[in-house]
């Protein structure tokens, strides 16, 4: 039987690929190419625009692990798009990928069922994306459903994991770069990978031994701090969260 803390750890994973993968799929491309936006304006003002119409610091401050001068050069550049539309946009490209991806997995309305009491009861403090995304009506079919209640639950985790990094004293390069990542769109990737996505400039200071093992401990502390989140289900609820989304992720 999974405790909450177990049922953190486990979910990390699958719900980081699955409420992640839409970001960077043929569905956002398509959107781009019609309205004429970079990549990376449109993440920013879509993904970010939950927060209104606001100045780039703003945005900084939650995306806290790309570099400053990126995220403003991107926000303002997506200046072009209303950031109501681009919300709109952005939740429907998500919707369009969980149906695409897991539009014939039929655990998929279990799985929406599972993870909205725990999208419901989760305290919003020091996660304002998690907020705002929270507040985006939810679509009615189960694949669009299950795929917008991980993105949501992905948004909790990375704020969480973003305060636990500033708490402990790193840089978030050092904190990209001391630690393999498992919840990303691409899957397992070593920290070099994430760091060039985000965009951070060449070249990179190997971390030494004492920033990887504040690295490991701001891990563990993350998945102290989304323990509570998943302690709205049972045992066995946990165990079927955990099962459901194996399944899927597997597939």
């Amino acid at each position: 039987m999974a405790d909450p803390r177990t049922t953190a750890v486990q979910v990390k994973a699958p719900i980081g690929q699955y409420g992640g993968g839409f970001m960077i799929s043929r569905e956002a491309k398509a959107v781009c190419e019609k309205y004429g936006l970079g990549a990376r304006e449109f993440y920013f003002r879509g993904r970010c625009g939950v927060l209104g119409d606001c100045d780039a610091d703003v945005v900084t401050s939650v995306a806290v692990f790309f570099p400053a001068e990126h995220v403003e050069e991107s926000w303002n550049g997506g200046r072009k798009l209303a950031v109501d539309r681009a919300v709109e946009l952005y939740a429907e490209v998500c919707r369009e990928w969980g149906r695409r991806k897991l539009g014939d997995y039929d655990g998929c309305a279990r799985l929406a069922e599972l993870l909205e009491p725990v999208v419901r009861a989760a305290s919003p403090v020091g996660a304002p994306l998690f907020a705002g995304w929270r507040a985006v009506p939810l679509p009615q079919d189960p694949p669009a459903r299950a795929v917008q209640l991980m993105h949501v639950i992905r948004e909790l985790r990375g704020a969480l994991h973003a305060n636990a990094v500033i708490a402990a004293g790193l840089h978030p390069l050092e904190a990209t770069l001391a630690a393999g990542h498992d919840a990303t769109p691409f899957g397992q990737v070593n920290g070099d990978m994430i760091a060039k996505f985000f965009a951070w400039p060449e070249p990179y200071t190997e971390p030494g031994p004492d920033v990887v093992a504040r690295r490991a401990a701001v891990e563990e502390a993350t998945n102290d701090l989304m323990a509570p989140v998943f302690s709205v289900l049972n045992d066995s609820e946990s165990d079927e969260l955990i099962e459901l989304l194996r399944f899927g992720h597997a597939r």
